[in-house]
């Protein structure tokens, strides 16, 4: 995975813009960091909880429009926890990592 994004992070000055979402529990972000040879980089990221589970989705985006994507769901029974994301890169290949942890 990180061989998809290391090419699209750049050192950069950043600008970031938050927008908050209607409901109480909901989240989105907005960002654009443009490099020292005028490259920028995008991102977009929101998500939601309700009814002890999380669901959160991000894509970020490279100055030539390849886009690397994650989406995933964290629930919790108790003090047990499973998380599950979901990365798609450019050519549409996807990895999927599934975590099991304990809350305390």
């Amino acid at each position: 995975m990180s061989k998809l994004i290391k090419p699209l992070l750049v050192p950069a000055f950043v600008t970031l813009t938050a927008v908050s979402a209607p409901a109480a529990h909901a989240w989105e972000r907005h960002s654009a960091t443009t490099g020292p040879y005028g490259a920028t980089v995008s991102s977009h990221g929101s998500g939601s909880c309700s009814g002890g589970t999380c669901v959160s989705s991000q894509s970020l985006t490279g100055r030539y429009g390849n886009t690397v994507s994650r989406s995933g769901s964290t629930s919790c029974a108790g003090d047990e926890c499973k998380g599950t994301a979901t990365y798609r890169g450019p050519a549409g290949r996807t990895v999927t990592r599934t975590r099991y942890f304990q809350r305390h």
